[in-house]
């Protein structure tokens, strides 16, 4: 096979290249052109070296140099610190740290390198997953931490009553919950769940049972709508316990009054908004903090609301599915129950793409559904038109629905810059009824619950993201209504047909991983927070497991003499246990 090979500035090397000579290219190679365009060139084939590192430059700087400097550096007298337990180095058989730069840079063979990377790789994921295992330490310690007295017939009561029986996720869940308030140290678990599984509940009976042991609840939600929704669920369910809500649009006076009820201790839940952070609102008695859609929501704001009580048991709620690999790393300082299973009488959504051409089909979808007086969302992935893009915005789709309706059905418009009241002004008129269509971004993507809205119609759908995607879709199938979504899109999307092939949240999670790469996974973290040089937690997961492991035993067996023996993790300690 001939190959048309292009190399620039090195017209010195062409008397020692002839015919037989073995070299070694390095650059790109088009298979359309069958041409490869080098970067470098060796005067030698691959008997010499069997692996060439390749170094991403920046202007200024040759490969040559760089490499020369590095060479130097690694065969001076530098000292380079082991960071892995000797004991752990020992049981594995790693080759020290030195050696591995080394073979990292300057490669002897296949083995070497192979080993060289299992040893960073450890020592990168070892020293990660020690800090997580720390920090979940720390949010536990506390001294003469009260044991909530939880006794069996609580529960049994709280689950007669219910009208709807709990999925096995979820009483596992519960279960969870339960040991956390009957051990001596503090409950700091994340409810991870899929899209309508039913977290929510939990969440309730475990005010319920902190209540039964003498101690009041907060639960913390994102906006007035969803505050609201969980506050009127609650009284609905349980109207035997004295139940508050806090939220910014209440008067003075009406804030004054809960706020002085809940200082004398006449309030058990208090459920509300970011209106529940202020100074004045004060608690007699709280023994659990509950925050929905956690990631809304700052460090500081969540630990702001636990500090208004002495060792308060928290809970976070999360209706974002994540892999297990990546909630290991994202949410390894908590306690994880998650809640996989949809409870029953739900239907899977069907999940359909369309065709912008097709839009009079579109309609007759919308159309049907409007005329079993179900309501519809359609979410739109722009506020208001834009020269530089061909999106559709909010106002075009208003007005090609308004057009083929011929004024038959009400239309209403939400979005970001909407000021809080008209939004959830909008919203209640929505889950009323007395709108039958709602024509939205993304803002409509959590937490809210219309249990007759059964479709959703998504334009431009390639445009998001699996997560919202699926965040979206699951507005709908609330009930046991047959429930459908629709994804309207002209281009070819990996993503458009994972949706259609699956509902499940944590499948879908899956994918997104292997599409998009750990950066900012379904939008939890920011992508800084999971950057390792060498390590890969999609691909080097067991190594992952197997360091989450060894760090929890080193950390047990170490703690209490301060890690005399290992100054590089008592520094770590020092820092993480005296940082508030």
């Amino acid at each position: 096979m001939n190959i048309n090979v292009a190399i620039f500035n090195r017209a010195y090397l062409s008397r020692n290249i002839f015919i037989g000579k073995n070299i070694t290219l390095i650059g790109k190679y088009s298979r359309i052109k069958n041409t490869f365009t080098a970067s470098d060139i060796k005067l030698y084939g691959l008997t010499k070296t069997e692996v060439e590192p390749v170094y991403h430059m920046i202007n200024g700087l040759k490969t040559a140099s760089l490499k020369k400097t590095i060479y130097n550096i690694l065969n001076s007298n530098i000292e380079i610190k082991e960071i892995v337990p000797e004991y752990l180095s020992d049981k594995y058989e790693f080759i020290d740290t030195k050696t591995a730069i080394k073979e990292i840079h300057f490669p002897s063979n296949t083995n070497n390198i192979k080993q060289a990377k299992l040893k960073l790789k450890y020592e990168e994921l070892f020293a990660f997953m020690f800090k997580i295992n720390l920090m979940k330490f720390k949010n536990q310690i506390f001294d003469n931490f009260v044991i909530k007295n939880i006794k069996p017939e609580y529960l049994d009561a709280i689950i007669d009553c219910l009208p709807f029986a709990l999925t096995s996720d979820q009483l596992d869940a519960i279960k969870d919950i339960i040991n956390d308030f009957t051990h001596e140290r503090r409950m700091n678990r994340l409810i991870l769940g899929d899209v309508g599984s039913g977290k929510t509940i939990v969440s309730f009976i475990a005010m319920l049972l902190n209540q039964k042991s003498g101690y009041q609840s907060a639960m913390l939600a994102p906006t007035e709508v969803l505050a609201t929704q969980h506050y009127d669920n609650f009284k609905n369910l349980f109207p035997n316990v004295t139940t508050s809500l806090l939220v910014g649009s209440q008067t003075k006076k009406e804030k004054q009054q809960i706020i002085e009820e809940l200082k004398q201790g006449n309030i058990d839940v208090l459920i509300g908004t970011h209106a529940i952070l202020e100074e004045d609102v004060e608690f007699k008695n709280i023994g659990l903090v509950i925050t929905d859609e956690q990631h809304r929501f700052g460090v500081n704001q969540r630990k702001k609301l636990q500090n208004k009580g002495q060792a308060v048991d928290v809970l976070y709620m999360s209706a974002t599915p994540i892999p297990r690999t990546y909630a290991l790393t994202i949410y390894g300082d908590m306690d994880i129950s998650m809640i996989k299973q949809k409870p029953s009488g739900r239907k899977e959504i069907i999940t359909k793409q369309y065709k912008f051409d097709e839009m009079k089909h579109i309609v007759e979808e919308i159309e049907e559904e409007l005329s079993l007086n179900h309501q519809v969302y359609v979410v739109a992935p722009l506020i208001e038109e834009n020269e530089e893009t061909d999106l559709n915005d909010i106002l075009k789709i208003e007005g090609i629905l308004k057009d083929n309706f011929k004024n038959k059905h009400n239309i209403g418009t939400l979005h970001g810059k909407m000021k809080s009241l008209d939004k959830d002004n909008i919203m209640n008129d929505f889950k009323s009824g007395s709108l039958e269509v709602l024509i939205s971004t993304t803002v409509i993507e959590v937490g809210v619950d219309v249990k007759n809205a059964t479709m959703i119609a998504i334009f431009n759908a390639e445009r998001f993201g699996l997560a919202t995607l699926h965040q979206l879709r699951g507005r709908v199938g609330r009930n046991s209504l047959q429930s459908k979504c629709l994804l309207i899109s002209d281009k070819e999307s990996e993503r458009l047909h994972v949706l259609e092939e699956s509902n499940d949240g944590f499948y879908i999670s899956e994918c997104d991983f292997k599409l998009r790469g750990s950066g900012d996974l379904f939008g939890v973290r920011q992508s800084g927070d999971m950057v390792f040089k060498i390590a890969d937690i999609h691909n080097d997961y067991k190594i992952l497991l197997q360091c989450k492991a060894d760090s929890q035993e080193f950390l047990d067996n170490n703690i209490e003499n301060n890690f005399k023996d290992y100054s590089y993790y008592q520094n770590i300690v020092d820092q993480l246990m005296n940082n508030n």
